[in-house]
């Protein structure tokens, strides 16, 4: 009777330190995974689940099921009341469109390091107004739809690095008024047309590094007033209107290296622009002419520049005398050899601001034309230049490789960026059970009583 007793009180006691621990016990939990309340938490991660388990009580808030074997999200495998979703690293091929319909509270979608989903539909995403943070990093996508950030009023962040994509459709990020951070780095792209970006009012930080950029229209940042930080370092630029820099006010970091510059008439409007420019700029190195090569376009003057002369016998490339479209002619004029393989679906929409009629856009080089420098290779997940050149170093434009890493205390992932969620809301969420019994000898010894 008295060893009845202790067990009885043993159980007891194992009981509350559980519910201390913030396991729920009251509720039925997916096999191998761990559940919380306060907020309702179901962690599944790392259980090279193939399919979404079963069983992930319907008023879960948070759920997290990164790096398992995941292949397909369909409707109703998790419910309304998510606000935190993670579901990076798995193997998703596929999303059904409806997949999250309704869920109007969901703040963060994590759907990074998804290699094989290639393509999402342009509703997938339709009615997530308080989406935060977007994760599309790493998947493999080939190409955006128009209208699949439809509605996204709130979203602060949205990573695409790491894809394959080639072309964005004019006006794609239209609703994302309140959009601070957009990572497009490590891509395809070749082009930056006049509406790109256009709607992007606040928008903070633009990371186009390391694509294969060969042109940018004289007005592709028009709306991007509150932009602090540029980087197109490692791209195929072999000139840059002044003009489109003009029109970045709040610009404070600027990253122009790696590109194969032609310091010619053409590059006069780009160099007055960075001599007067009071912000953090790269080196910007000559590959032409010939008595330049090497030599640092910001450091040099002004008479060191050759003179063009139009035909008309005018000189050309004075700050004001750019073309009327801000682009060299020749320049675009060389590369279209390259690109009439490409069909016209890539430039859906006329350019106001690319050339005079009946000068056509470039299109993109035969077999993909390769940055002016060798790429390094890429830590999984790829490069997120969260952290900025806040200290004015010349040299910290490298990218971030930083991991998930839960003894740090921090909600980095494999993309190197942080969560919009405090620490101390995630932490609990992450332990597995080998740690919890691990933490004490006790605590196993209740786990196994019950």
């Amino acid at each position: 009777m008295a060893n009845t007793a202790s067990q009885k009180t043993s159980v007891q006691h194992c009981s509350l330190l559980l519910v201390l621990w913030g396991l729920d016990l009251s509720q039925p939990c997916p096999r191998h995974c761990i559940c919380y309340t306060s907020p309702s938490t179901v962690s599944c991660q790392a259980h090279n689940f193939h399919a979404v388990p079963e069983g992930i009580p319907a008023q879960s808030e948070r759920v997290f099921l990164q790096n398992n074997k995941i292949q397909r999200l369909l409707r109703g495998h998790f419910s309304p009341t998510t606000t935190m979703l993670w579901l990076y690293s798995n193997n998703i091929s596929y999303i059904q469109p409806s997949t999250f319909h309704g869920f109007d509270r969901l703040e963060e979608l994590d759907l990074g390091d998804n290699r094989h989903l290639k393509a999402v539909a342009s509703d997938t995403f339709l009615g997530l107004g308080r989406l935060h943070a977007l994760h599309l990093y790493h998947c493999g996508l080939i190409s955006l739809p128009p209208g699949i950030f439809a509605g996204l009023h709130n979203l602060q962040y949205l990573y695409l690095q790491d894809n394959q994509l080639e072309f964005l459709e004019d006006d794609l990020f239209i609703d994302l008024l309140n959009l601070s951070h957009l990572f497009l780095h490590g891509n395809r792209l070749w082009s930056l047309r006049q509406n790109t970006f256009r709607g992007l009012g606040v928008l903070d930080r633009l990371l186009l590094h390391q694509n294969r950029i060969q042109w940018v229209d004289r007005q592709a940042f028009h709306d991007l007033r509150r932009l602090t930080t540029l980087y197109l370092f490692n791209n195929s630029l072999t000139e840059l209107s002044g003009v489109s820099l003009t029109l970045l006010p709040a610009l404070e970091y600027l990253r122009l290296n790696d590109n194969p510059w032609e310091c010619d008439c053409k590059a006069l409007s780009l160099w007055d622009w960075l001599r007067r420019f009071r912000g953090s700029t790269s080196s910007l190195i000559c590959v032409s002419p010939p008595e330049l090569v090497g030599k640092d376009l910001k450091m040099l003057k002004k008479e060191q520049l050759p003179s063009c002369m139009s035909s008309e016998g005018h000189p050309r490339g004075s700050p004001g005398g750019e073309m009327e479209q801000g682009e060299s002619l020749n320049h675009l004029n060389r590369h279209r050899v390259h690109h009439n393989h490409h069909q016209r679906p890539y430039l859906p929409h006329g350019d106001q601001y690319s050339l005079p009629s009946p000068s056509p856009l470039p299109r993109p080089p035969k077999g993909g034309r390769r940055n002016c420098t060798r790429r390094g290779r890429k830590a999984k997940g790829g490069h997120n230049e969260v952290q900025l050149l806040r200290d004015g170093g010349e040299k910290d434009y490298t990218a971030d490789r930083g991991k998930y890493d839960l003894s740090a205390g921090t909600n980095k992932r494999p993309d190197g960026s942080v969560s919009v969620f405090s620490p101390l809301d995630t932490d609990r969420a992450f332990l597995s059970t080998t740690s919890i019994c691990h933490s004490c000898s006790y605590l196993q010894l209740c786990l196994r009583s019950l």
